[in-house]
């Protein structure tokens, strides 16, 4: 059972997500894509750890916050640029969601919960974190994955796809291998794999 402030902070959220300018369609919908995204994440969710907790629970509902203020076109190329872009957000992103969860009641150890988990900084230490980092890679993987192998080589799909299967769980391993994926996806998993 969770808290008063849960739906108050649920819908907030979700509000800020319905801002995002960009649109992607869920069939024939046509739903902002931090959206569209938060609720793929949430139903991952519930079908891969039914028993989250209610910080495990927002902070999936935080995750790619206000993403679209923060261009990765901001960043230069490469690896580097990568990983300022992604440090950044994090921060960003989190700030964003204290704003927002104080505003609806939530305490500031709560808040602080909340942060933790969507940092990442302790996933192997810290099990919420990696069960939202489960929940990440596999949405990544079951609804993003074939869009994002257009255009790229064959060694750069095999070295993400192995840098993402290295960041789940075994849980989420088995998961992963269930999903019903298109074939050129699946065949790119199979060959990191192999």
């Amino acid at each position: 059972m969770y808290s008063s402030v849960f739906h108050t902070a649920a819908e907030a959220l979700k509000n800020a997500h319905l801002q995002d300018p960009r649109i992607e369609f869920n069939g024939a919908d046509a739903v902002p894509a931090e959206w569209l995204y938060t609720q793929r994440l949430s139903e991952r969710l519930r079908q891969v750890y039914p028993d989250a907790s209610e910080a495990l629970t927002i902070a999936a509902c935080c995750q790619h916050l206000y993403r679209w203020e923060i261009p990765r076109s901001d960043y230069p190329e490469g690896r580097t640029g990568y990983h300022q872009w992604r440090d950044y957000l994090s921060d960003y992103q989190s700030e964003k969601a204290a704003v927002i969860l104080k505003e609806s009641g939530y305490s500031d150890g709560f808040i602080s919960e909340v942060t933790d988990i969507l940092k990442k900084w302790n996933i192997r230490r810290l099990e919420e974190a990696q069960k939202l980092e489960d929940v990440v890679c596999l949405v990544f993987l079951e609804h993003y994955m074939y869009d994002f192998m257009q255009g790229k080589p064959e060694g750069q799909l095999l070295r993400i796809v192995q840098k993402t299967w290295n960041k789940m769980s075994e849980h989420a391993h088995r998961t992963a291998l269930q999903l019903n994926l298109p074939e050129p996806a699946r065949q790119i998993i199979s060959q990191a794999l192999g």
